[in-house]
C-alpha cells in the first residue's frame, strides 16, 4: 500500500515536472518568435505554453485537495522540485508576456 501512494505521489510529480517544463519551452520560444519580430508566433507559443501549465496545475491541485481533505502526504524532494518548477514557470510567463509587450511597442 504505502509503495503504491509512493509511486502514485512520483508521477505525479513528474506530471507536474513534464507539464511545466513544456510550458517553459513553448514561453521561451514566444519571447524568441517575440524577438524575431513575429508575434502571431510569440503568442500561439504563450497559449500552447498556457495549455501545459494548467495541466501541471491541475496535477498540482489534486494534491492539495487530497491534503484538504484530511489525507496525509509524505514530504518528497521530488515534489518539492515540482512545485518549484510550477512557480518558476509561472514567474517566467509573467515575466516573457510582459517582454513581448515591450518588443511590440519597439517595433
Amino acid at each position: 500500500m504505502v509503495d503504491e501512494v509512493k509511486e502514485e505521489y512520483y508521477t505525479v510529480a513528474f506530471n507536474i515536472i513534464s507539464n511545466v517544463g513544456a510550458a517553459k519551452s513553448s514561453v521561451m520560444e514566444a519571447l524568441y518568435a517575440a524577438k524575431e519580430g513575429d508575434f502571431k508566433g510569440a503568442e500561439e507559443k504563450l497559449e500552447e505554453s498556457k495549455q501545459f501549465f494548467r495541466e501541471g496545475h491541475k496535477m498540482h491541485k489534486s494534491l492539495i485537495k487530497r491534503e484538504a481533505n484530511g489525507e496525509q502526504l509524505q514530504f518528497s524532494l521530488i515534489l518539492v522540485h515540482a512545485e518549484d518548477q510550477l512557480m518558476s514557470v509561472e514567474t517566467i510567463s509573467l515575466l516573457v508576456t510582459e517582454m513581448i509587450e515591450l518588443y511590440k511597442r519597439a517595433k
